[in-house]
């Protein structure tokens, strides 16, 4: 069994998206909702929780909806609030747990390392200039960047392309069932599913490589390959 890149998910699975939006939640609340009292401050935040989807919400309908259902003072517009959140929210990124160990240990086995995420490219590749995971990757590529989304095929072809690799050769790691697992199977690539928010959908008719709950894992799965 040859590996010889390994692809990573950027939101949720190197960057600990759940606390990143969490704290960017707290500092939007503070400066433009800073006259609401502390309970209603932390319902505010369960509020935009929801409504962000785990990201997967479209950004300009998650605003125009803050817009029209929170208690301003003075109402911004959409684009006011966008702004903001493209200033601040990659500011917030935290590093998964584990996330340089699982770098580290594909290094050790050689493998070249690839993010591919969906997003817009200045606010996705922000965040990993935040977390300094720049210099450990030979490729990022970003939706944005691309001009597609995951799970469209051709994303993940473009991605292999520019790391110089097979499906067959390639793994992907992700937190996603069908934007990382089952889309890159699509390619040939197996998948490791890390568990985060989502649970496996069965009716994707797959089933990952492998299912991990934290990122260290990965060594152990290298290691069983070389046995």
């Amino acid at each position: 069994m040859k590996i010889s890149a390994v692809i990573f998910d950027l939101d949720n699975t190197l960057m600990d998206r759940d606390h990143t939006f969490r704290t960017f939640s707290q500092k939007f609340v503070a400066d433009y909702l800073g006259h609401v009292d502390e309970q209603k401050a932390r319902d505010i935040v369960g509020y935009m929780r929801i409504t962000d989807a785990d990201g997967y919400r479209e950004k300009q309908g998650f605003f125009e909806e803050l817009v029209e259902r929170l208690p301003w003072l003075e109402r911004p517009n959409a684009d006011q609030l966008f702004a903001y959140y493209k200033e601040h929210y990659m500011k917030e990124a935290r590093l998964m747990n584990h996330a340089l160990e699982a770098i580290h240990a594909c290094q050790a086995q050689g493998y070249k390392l690839g993010i591919l995420t969906n997003g817009h490219h200045e606010i996705q590749y922000g965040k990993v200039e935040h977390l300094e995971l720049e210099s450990y990757f030979d490729v990022i590529l970003t939706s944005g960047e691309a001009g597609i989304q995951k799970p469209h095929p051709k994303i993940y072809e473009m991605i292999l392309e520019k790391l110089g690799t097979t499906g067959e050769e390639t793994v992907f790691v992700g937190d996603h069932p069908t934007n990382d697992i089952w889309g890159a199977s699509q390619s040939g690539m197996r998948g490791i599913f890390l568990r985060r928010s989502f649970e496996w959908d069965q009716q994707l008719g797959i089933e990952p490589w492998h299912v991990i709950n934290e990122l260290n894992e990965l060594e152990e799965i290298w290691q069983g390959i070389r046995r």
